[in-house]
């Protein structure tokens, strides 16, 4: 268990206590560490020298396979542009199409002779699934009979963090362990860990709710105590331009957090996110809430835009609006519009 974060540990030892589960969905918000603690359960599954029920031991031939992503027995199915972001394969060229950020049923029908045939080592198969929420309902579907009918060596691990998005009818055939927000002196020591300052450290996982993996995510995308502290006077600037290298997802939910803290500073409560030292006073709560609805608007239409610098100044225009004192609501025809490709 030593290579598993500290605040994971006590979830893997819940999700062994399961006994012979066949399949065991980790749900809780994206960004508790759901990807590591699938593994850690998977490679435990398939320890040659541990009882059941107890971690891997870290040293056999079957956990240095799992280590090294090439055992035999062990299956990862997860979107075509996360496995490129994790490294697993490599991103395509220039001019063709952009890896998927679902999982599709080609790819669930691509494991249909791993799941039939017999175990290469003799311990156990283990389909691994991550986030499960990715799966589109076709795909749920083609997997859904394997779930259901499994071989007596195959075990399945779902990772996920929206469950609401799962189709009910995987949901009830899993064994579910709902997993929390790790206590804070736990996470901070993990991000200490990984090289995260002090006041790093606390500022994004303050910023990520309580989640180290989101966290450390964010740090490496960029993201620091500095950064934050700067954004909502940048935003009262209406500038947003050193900004874009983060992409439009994360800029937008970075603001949506923004105009969340600044709601509930509008009706007299403390900020979650940011620290209010950092905080302009709260303009009035209609105003915040016509924000909100305009980045919820910026985040549904999707990821891509056709003129990034136009994005940014439209999102720059919109906080600046919502943030500063003196500048009026624009009328709703007069708003910048977020162009962004379907």
């Amino acid at each position: 268990m030593s290579s598993l974060p500290i605040f994971l540990q006590p979830a893997l030892a819940r999700a062994l206590a399961l006994g012979r589960a066949h399949a065991v969905l980790l749900s809780g918000p994206a960004g508790l560490g759901q990807l590591e603690l699938a593994r850690a359960l998977a490679q435990a599954w398939l320890c040659e020298t541990q009882s059941a029920g107890q971690p891997a031991c870290g040293r056999c031939p079957s956990c240095h396979l799992v280590e090294q992503g090439s055992h035999p027995d062990l299956r990862w199915l997860m979107p075509a542009a996360l496995r490129v972001e994790l490294g697993f394969e490599e991103a395509p060229g220039e001019g063709k199409a952009k890896p998927s950020k679902e999982i599709r049923i080609d790819e669930v029908r691509g494991l249909q002779s791993f799941t039939q045939s017999t175990s290469g080592r003799g311990q156990a198969k283990v389909l691994a699934i991550h986030p499960a929420e990715a799966m589109n309902t076709v795909a749920a579907n083609a997997l859904l009979k394997t779930l259901e009918e499994p071989g007596s060596a195959l075990r399945f691990v779902l990772s996920c963090g929206a469950p609401e998005e799962l189709l009910p009818t995987i949901r009830s055939r899993c064994q579910t362990l709902s997993l929390g927000v790790p206590e804070p002196a736990l996470a901070l020591a993990w991000l200490r860990e990984q090289d995260l300052g002090e006041a790093d450290a606390t500022a994004l996982l303050r910023l990520a709710g309580g989640r180290p993996g989101q966290a450390l995510q964010w740090a490496r995308a960029g993201l620091s105590a500095d950064r934050l502290a700067e954004l909502p006077q940048l935003m009262l600037r209406g500038e947003l331009g050193g900004w874009e290298a983060l992409g439009p997802t994360l800029v937008v939910d970075l603001l949506g957090r923004l105009a969340h803290d600044q709601l509930r500073r509008s009706h007299g409560q403390e900020p979650l996110y940011f620290s209010a030292a950092h905080l302009p006073p709260p303009t009035a709560s209609a105003r915040l809430q016509r924000w909100a609805t305009e980045l919820r608007e910026a985040r549904a239409k999707g990821e891509h835009p056709l003129v990034p610098g136009l994005w940014m100044e439209s999102l720059a225009a919109q906080a600046q609006r919502a943030l500063k004192s003196d500048v009026r609501p624009a009328a709703a025809d007069k708003r910048p519009a977020l162009h962004s490709t379907p």
